[in-house]
């Protein structure tokens, strides 16, 4: 109403009557808009990566069915835990945490596979539906497993969602304003934050894991809301009449045609034109593909083999607190879009293969000292990461014409899942090699 009754004062000023000596500026509207998409895709950032990193975070525990001190609360009803190799220098589960990186990931190798083949043609709506679903579902089956294969099935459920969620999120963005860009970046970062802080606090805090993942399910149906009721309709980014523009900045998404919205440019590109765009990517997603790698193998692989005996911290908690610091690293860098554009992300890459080299290095000789340098260490890894991932995509933004953006984005973001993929195929072996030697 508020839209309709603008446009009515503004007509009645054209024609020389002032029906309202203070009517509000068109700018407050698209200001309004702005800052609603801004925290819109903030949040499904936050949420789509939610439970793929509670699932990461919790890999240890899925693995070794270890309870949290203090509570007896199961995850896994057997009472005898997964035996740890005692003998080993190391103290290894009987299966590498990479194990849960594949579960984790490779659903949405697939996902992102797909994409470019049509799957980013489908309407959002039942896109985002089903992200959330399976996010909720993947909470519910860990929480209530009876074995570690079972497991494995509520990681699937997470990496379904977080992959179909990314595709789908990144693809929208190219309505928005390039702006959103980094706040969707900003809020994958958050979502490494909180996720891995909020598990390792409730656990340290006495929660079992299963209640922990179970107190996790409003992030699904907070995502959901986001983008159903926060966000405003494409249109009003685009609309040439600015009375238009401002009725559809007032309205989300559920009460707009945007809920069945598709693209309109990317389906009409021909299968030559798609490869000539995928082709002018390949300098962004080559080094993000090596940022990805280095940092996943080194989280998957080696986090587990970083073992300190002699620190008041269990094998258990040194390993939550690696991953929360990584993504404590992530979060700030993916949030310093503002502050720090970088160009050659293929620098970035170089640094994160040496932080790699280091660590392994490490891992064989055991040289460094305290845990607290591997803190620093891990803390400089996720800063690389996040800024590779934020730069890459403001770039292809940038870079790219308006009729391709949208392939583009949806093309460019198996770079990260593909690095991930390859770090845990590699990262398994690794762990049974080490273990065995030790």
């Amino acid at each position: 109403m508020g839209g309709c009754a603008g446009s009515q004062r503004r007509l009645s000023d054209s024609e020389g009557e002032e029906t309202d000596p203070a009517p509000r500026p068109p700018l407050q509207d698209r200001q309004g808009a702005h800052w609603k998409n801004a925290v819109g895709f903030w949040l499904l950032g936050l949420c789509n990566n939610f439970s793929y990193v509670v699932m990461l975070s919790a890999a240890h525990d899925i693995l070794s069915h270890q309870r949290a001190p203090g509570n007896q609360s199961h995850v896994d009803p057997d009472p005898t835990p997964t035996p740890h190799n005692s003998s080993s220098r190391f103290d290894c589960n009987s299966v590498s945490t990479a194990a849960v990186l594949l579960a984790d990931i490779l659903p949405t190798l697939i996902i992102k596979l797909l994409a470019p083949l049509g799957l980013h043609l489908l309407p959002y709506s039942p896109r985002v539906l089903t992200s959330g679903i399976c996010a909720a579902g993947s909470f519910i089956l860990v929480a209530f497993s009876h074995s570690v294969g079972t497991s494995l099935c509520g990681v699937v459920l997470a990496s379904i969602s977080s992959g179909l969620g990314e595709v789908t999120f990144l693809s929208l963005t190219s309505f928005y304003p390039r702006a959103v860009i980094s706040w969707w970046s900003s809020g994958t970062g958050g979502a490494g934050l909180l996720g891995a802080l909020s598990y390792l606090g409730l656990t340290q805090a006495g929660l079992s894991p299963q209640h922990t993942l179970l107190s996790m399910l409003g992030i699904p149906a907070l995502m959901l809301a986001s983008y159903f009721l926060l966000l405003t309709s494409p249109g009003s980014q685009d609309l040439g009449g600015e009375e238009e523009a401002e009725i559809a900045a007032q309205q989300p998404l559920i009460n707009s045609q945007a809920t069945e919205l598709k693209p309109g440019s990317s389906s009409h590109l021909s299968l030559r034109e798609r490869w000539t765009v995928f082709k002018g990517l390949l300098h962004y997603i080559v080094p993000l593909v090596l940022v990805y790698f280095a940092e996943y193998f080194i989280n998957q692989g080696l986090f587990e083999l970083l073992f300190f005996r002699n620190t008041f911290l269990s094998h258990a908690q040194q390993y939550r607190w690696y991953q929360m610091l990584y993504q404590a690293g992530v979060f700030a860098s993916r949030s310093s879009l503002r502050c720090c554009h970088i160009r050659h992300t293929w620098a970035l890459a170089l640094l994160q293969c040496l932080n790699l080299a280091f660590l392994l290095a490490d891992v064989w000789l055991s040289f460094l000292p305290s845990i607290y340098l591997v803190f620093v260490i891990i803390l400089y890894e996720g800063l690389l990461g996040g800024a590779a991932y934020v730069n890459t995509f403001h770039n292809i933004a940038l870079e790219t014409s308006d009729e391709h953006r949208e392939f583009a984005m949806a093309t460019a973001c198996i770079s990260d899942t593909l690095g991930i993929s390859l770090s845990g195929l590699l990262a398994l072996p690794l762990h049974d090699f080490l273990c065995r030697l030790s």
